[in-house]
């Protein structure tokens, strides 16, 4: 994989960073309170991305793309000159979660749009407050860029009618990175019914994290992704979680690891349960 960047930088690095004239910091902090929470502290020059309205398309019916569709890309290019990214930005995005909230998915957007400048903040804004890193509070203010145009995303999407194909192959791999009570039908606090895709094993999105929420080293995970593809070529691994976010902090580890981004199942499990309604796969 050819990256410029890596897909993950420390702290230490974007405190040398932070006065670079094409950097572009982003609060992607996502949940109830994250916009009042952005709002009274932020890290010094961070603008916010909002998960439901500019990383998402939220429509009447989760049967159809499931809870987080992405959003049309013309729409999406509004969203990145509205918020003053251009193709010479350097984009660093952070949130409250050690990048499993939103970061991710918005860090795979970007990536899908053709940005090659992008990273996520290990360990988010708690460890950036660890590191002193300066915090703010103050309104940012955004400077509109000119709006760039690209057709269709750039990294593989796996539909629903794909999944149903595959999903007892032995040369394909579907990821599920949800947690295991959720994976094994135990419990299901979002969706409607509890269970899994058939054929889909269980790597939760939090394994590729160490004990302090930091990303594990690029070679651990490596070594960790090699015995789980096993032969299976990166074009028929698929990775989805509930509603197509945390599945792309797996997509990150896995880039982070140096392979391939394998494809990513928008509409995971929330889409998926909801048209084949079996309650339970053990």
């Amino acid at each position: 994989m050819n990256e410029i960047f890596s897909p993950i930088i420390e702290v230490s690095d974007l405190l040398k960073l932070s006065k670079s004239e094409n950097l572009v910091i982003v609060d992607a902090s996502s949940g109830i309170n994250a916009k009042s929470n952005y709002e009274a502290k932020h890290l010094e020059g961070a603008i916010y991305i909002d998960l439901n309205s500019q990383l998402a398309e939220i429509k009447e019916d989760f049967s159809i793309g499931g809870r987080h569709p992405l959003p049309e890309i013309e729409r999406f290019a509004e969203t990145l000159s509205n918020l003053g990214i251009s193709r010479q930005s350097h984009i660093i995005i952070y949130d409250d979660k050690n990048g499993s909230n939103a970061s991710a998915r918005f860090w795979w957007m970007l990536k899908s749009f053709g940005h090659e400048k992008v990273q996520v903040l290990n360990g988010g804004l708690q460890e950036a407050e660890k590191y002193d890193y300066p915090i703010s509070s103050k309104t940012e203010i955004i400077i509109q860029t000119e709006l760039c145009k690209v057709e269709k995303w750039k990294l593989k999407i796996a539909e629903i009618s794909e999944i149903e194909k595959v999903s007892h192959s032995e040369k394909h791999l579907i990821i599920d990175v949800r947690e295991e009570k959720r994976y094994n039908g135990e419990t299901e606090p979002i969706d409607l019914i509890a269970g899994h895709i058939p054929g889909a094993i269980n790597i939760p999105f939090t394994e590729n994290l160490d004990e302090n929420g930091l990303f594990l080293a690029p070679h651990l995970l490596r070594q960790k992704y090699e015995k789980v593809f096993g032969n299976v070529e990166i074009e028929n691994i698929i990775v989805h979680c509930g509603s197509g976010v945390t599945a792309c902090h797996t997509l990150l580890a896995i880039a982070y690891a140096k392979f391939e981004i394998p494809k990513l199942y928008v509409g995971s499990w929330s889409e998926w349960s909801r048209n084949y309604k079996i309650i339970n796969y053990h």
